[in-house]
């Protein structure tokens, strides 16, 4: 049980400064009898004598004075907690999910942007897999998450912000083909189990009658790309993280077919949770899909296991990307 509260201390803070009873009274438009019940009640459970009782006055006692310079401190600390909360703008720490792919290629300018802007939040990045990332948001763990499709996210709202293109990428020496039967796939390099671009892929492969003779499950880009570049087998990466590690003339890029190739990154978050500092995260993150040309749209709830997102195809028409890699619908 707490010993001290803050009507407590503004009394004895009262008394200190004002020297009496009879003084704080009228500061606090208090009877002095009620007053003077009080401090007796705060000396027994804390065990102390807090003033001296001389002839009527009253001076503080050693442990007064160290109580009163610790009602000081927390008579501040409530100002500028009181004042920080009035003012309403984006404060504490913010715990923010994404994908390795993302953090690496998209996020760095909007991270800077974000940190410049909210000066009172202090940022924490982590990387995943979307299975994970969607876990950890679902369990409050971070507050969103860029995520891939497919995913399943059961009561999280969700935001289109990123289209990236998918491209199976070999090592140089590699035949330059679209044709994925002439492609040797018996190995395959990729993010363990949870990573959405490895179900896409294996989808594919599966489809086309493939089935890897081994999977080499690494934890980064740059490890499953150099591994790729030393011809340890293929991989499955989006075409931005190709750009940003600059490796186009290290590889051969062999296209998907286009209802697999175009992904498209969300953000995720639990809709109950929403802070100042996440809403101003997800604002920015807003401002930069349109400025990267790439698909926005409304906010909606994934409540079931299919994640579809329209965009416009290169002839003009609208098709939505199924998750599960099959054909898409065109409308």
């Amino acid at each position: 049980m707490r010993k001290l509260n803050l009507d407590e201390l503004e009394i004895f803070q009262a008394v200190a400064t004002a020297g009496g009873v009879t003084a704080a009274s009228k500061l606090l438009h208090r009877v002095p009898s009620n007053i003077t019940t009080r401090l007796k009640q705060m000396e027994e459970r804390l065990g102390v004598r807090l003033f001296n009782r001389c002839d009527n006055r009253l001076s503080l006692t050693p442990e007064g004075n160290l109580l009163l310079n610790y009602a000081e401190r927390l008579f501040q600390l409530v100002g500028e907690a009181e004042l920080s909360l009035s003012e309403r703008r984006p404060m504490g720490t913010l715990r923010i999910g994404s994908l390795e792919s993302t953090a690496g290629a998209r996020l760095p300018t909007i991270l800077s942007d974000y940190t410049s802007r909210h000066t009172d939040v202090q940022l924490e990045i982590r990387t995943d897999t979307t299975a994970g990332l969607i876990e950890a948001v679902s369990n409050c763990e971070i507050e969103g998450a860029l995520v891939s499709q497919p995913f399943w996210a059961p009561r999280l709202s969700a935001a289109p912000i990123f289209r990236e293109e998918l491209v199976l990428i070999s090592g140089s020496q590699s035949k330059p083909t679209n044709r994925i039967q002439d492609i040797d796939c018996s190995t395959l390099i990729c993010f363990p189990q949870g990573c959405s671009y490895r179900k896409v892929v294996e989808g594919w492969l599966s489809a086309e009658g493939i089935t890897p003779i081994r999977f080499v499950e690494l934890a980064s880009y740059p490890s499953i790309i150099g591994c790729v570049v030393a011809g340890t087998g293929v991989a499955i990466v989006p075409l931005s993280v190709v750009d940003s590690l600059g490796i186009r003339d290290e590889v051969q890029r062999h296209r998907l077919p286009i209802e697999l190739s175009r992904n498209i990154t969300h953000f995720v978050w639990r809709p109950e949770r929403e802070s100042l500092a996440l809403r101003a995260f997800l604002s920015l993150l807003q401002q930069h899909a349109t400025d990267l040309g790439t698909v926005t749209g409304t906010m909606f709830q994934h409540d079931s296991a299919v994640a579809t997102v329209p965009f416009e195809s290169d002839a003009g028409e609208t098709e939505t990307m199924a998750p599960n890699g099959r054909s898409p619908r065109r409308h």
